[in-house]
């Protein structure tokens, strides 16, 4: 019996030591994770408290934390240093209480150690420097071609290979036609016949041997000596070089059949690639640098003829044609190159040359350039002014200056982006996010849209840690517009502050002034309007929609001086992306913008009426019976 209870031990003995095992890494884990997060250990009245007060209240509304500017992660209930850096730890505030939605702050050695950077918002000139590649090809405009103008068999090809350089007057070809034969005999019948019908045939014949290819001097020796020539020789209609022998000795043509290819290479195209990001800065008439392998050190210069109007769906690019003179003929087809265009930028998106303005302007010719209106010399089309093609007014002194910011500054996502604002007067250094509408991107610089305002200063370096710094907290950011939830700040993703014992008064709003309630009103109204354009397909209504809704925002902006803690908090929040739903909306190009606007401005229209109460307005105090909902004109319910 005593052996088969040791028998028994010895079975069970090492599933206890996998049991002490196991037990021991957890409590190695549990307090690992307590150091991570810089948790206290629980107090037993802690452990203790009801399960659905620690669900929704696990620590007091009341109760300050403190936490690691460099790792917010790291929070404590009292003062202290970081266990990773040995920083102070901050103090972050009561729970619940935010000064800015999107606002955070740091010490002064935090920021200093987060080497932060800011630059001002301002209004000056830019360039915009692109840089393209691409290839040299023959002008289309000068290449000739030489055809037979009469049937016949090619006795002789006098340039037998492609490459030789011919002058305008060469011959060309010799070339048989029985066809051409029997005209010239009928020629020679009309010259013998009576005087009066000699005139108006002879002309007649005359002309049809001309058209044929022969010469006015040729056609003389004909009348002259009374002999019928049976070869015509053809002639090089203008210099260049043959490209193309498109016959060979021997070989019959039929009429308009091409011989040679010509192509003059005193001027010459070059074809470059240039990236969708570019096109706002390119413009026809616009003078380009370019360099080639061939000849290092040494910068050709041209002018943009022609800009593609269609994309190239495989490389995203668009081909940008550029016409160069080649009087030296160092420029051959097929050489690649490497092309400069400098764009010095205006506001809303004009480029400036002080050559092109106020002047008039061939849109297929650009070369074509003139004082005053017209006809184009080349194609007879009416001129139009540089402005209407993209140019600044006609006195670039005078133009007016962009708003721009620093490429650096922006965290780019999609047409809106997010920057970062020093707060002036704040007494710690305070940063606030700003969700703004870009322009197209200049060199180093961003044109601003809108939501920001000459003079202030924006993050440049150090950007993506107050970014990072923000999602922790779960308030809006680059990578969270919403925060971890709703911008109201109660429920969060991530390890930010703790959910808030929720009172009466977070429940229900605190009432808004009058005044600047029925601005809101007047707001949903505006952007009803635009859902309803929307849907009819109504562009144009739902650009002036838009631009109501813009208004409407402006206009409570004006009212909302009286709102305090939570309601002005939220109302900067959503002015800020109403204004640039408006902005963006009324500036749409295409009815797939403006539904894709739409649909934002929906969003931010049901996070007002949620945020500030629009839509539980009427809704009872606990312990109230429910009142008779009258809906107040231009209100609209949110579900």
């Amino acid at each position: 019996m005593n052996q088969l209870k040791k028998r028994s031990w010895r079975g069970l003995w090492p599933l206890a030591n996998w049991a002490s095992v196991l037990i021991i890494v957890a409590v190695t884990f549990g307090a690992g994770y307590a150091l991570r997060w810089g948790c206290a250990p629980h107090a037993p009245e802690q452990a203790a408290a009801p399960a659905g007060a620690a669900a929704t209240a696990p620590a007091r509304a009341d109760q300050p934390i403190w936490y690691c500017s460099m790792h917010p992660h790291i929070r404590q209930p009292k003062p202290g240093r970081c266990p990773i850096c040995g920083m102070e730890l901050e103090l972050l505030g009561k729970q619940g209480r935010q000064a800015s939605l999107r606002g955070i702050s740091f010490s002064e050695s935090a920021k200093s150690l987060m080497d932060v950077e800011t630059a001002p918002v301002e209004r000056r000139f830019v360039t915009a420097t692109l840089r393209m590649v691409g290839k040299i090809d023959y002008d289309e405009t000068r290449l000739a071609y030489i055809t037979a103008w009469v049937p016949g068999r090619i006795d002789r090809l006098f340039v037998d290979y492609t490459g030789v350089n011919v002058k305008k007057g060469d011959h060309m070809v010799e070339l048989y036609s029985p066809e051409l034969i029997d005209t010239q005999k009928a020629l020679l019948e009309e010259l013998r016949g009576a005087e009066a019908l000699r005139q108006t045939n002879v002309a007649l014949v005359r002309e049809r041997l001309r058209l044929w290819g022969l010469t006015p001097e040729q056609i003389q020796q004909i009348e002259k000596t009374g002999k019928v020539v049976d070869r015509t020789t053809i002639f090089a209609p203008r210099g260049g070089i043959v490209i193309r022998k498109h016959v060979q000795q021997g070989e019959y043509v039929k009429t308009g059949e091409r011989i040679y290819t010509i192509a003059d290479l005193s001027q010459v195209w070059v074809k470059l690639d240039a990236y969708e990001s570019d096109l706002a800065w390119i413009r026809p008439g616009q003078g380009v640098e370019f360099t080639t392998v061939a000849y290092p050190g040494e910068t050709f210069s041209g002018w943009i003829s022609f800009i593609d109007p269609i994309l190239n769906q495989a490389t995203r690019t668009v081909k940008v044609r550029v016409t160069a003179a080649n009087p030296q003929g160092k420029l051959k087809p097929e050489m690649f190159v490497k092309a400069v265009v400098r764009a010095e930028v205006a506001a809303a998106g004009k480029v400036m040359d002080k050559a092109l303005a106020g002047k008039w302007m061939c849109r297929h010719h650009p070369d074509v350039v003139k004082d005053a209106a017209g006809e184009c010399d080349r194609c007879g089309w009416p001129l139009e002014t540089t402005e209407s093609l993209g140019y600044a007014s006609a006195d670039p002194a005078r133009a007016e200056k962009p708003l721009v910011i620093p490429a650096s500054a922006v965290l780019k996502t999609g047409t809106r982006a997010v920057v970062y604002v020093a707060v002036d007067g704040a007494e710690k250094p305070t940063y606030e996010g700003r969700e703004i509408l870009l322009g197209p991107r200049a060199g180093e610089y961003y044109l601003v849209r809108a939501g920001l305002e000459e003079g202030q200063r924006v993050v440049t370096r150090g950007n993506f840690k107050i970014d990072s710094a923000l999602q922790i907290q779960a308030k809006p950011s680059m990578m969270m517009p919403d925060g971890g939830a709703a911008p109201g700040g109660h429920e969060h993703g991530g390890p930010g502050p703790a959910k808030p014992a929720e009172t009466p008064e977070m429940a229900r709003p605190a009432e808004l002034p009058a005044p600047f309630k029925q601005r809101l009103h007047a707001v949903t109204a505006a952007a009803a309007g635009a859902k309803k354009a929307i849907a009819a397909e109504d562009l144009p209504e739902a650009r002036a929609a838009f631009a109501a809704v813009e208004k409407a925002v402006s206009d409570a902006d004006a009212e909302a001086a009286e709102l305090k803690g939570h309601p002005r908090m939220m109302w900067a929040e959503l002015s800020m992306r109403l204004k640039n739903d408006g902005v963006e909306g009324k500036q749409a190009k295409t009815l797939e913008e403006a539904q894709r606007v739409a649909e934002s401005l929906a969003k931010n229209i049901a996070l007002l009426a949620d945020s500030l109460g629009l839509g539980r307005e009427h809704a009872p105090a606990p312990g109230q019976k429910p009142a008779a909902n009258k809906e107040e004109p231009g209100h609209e319910h949110h579900q």
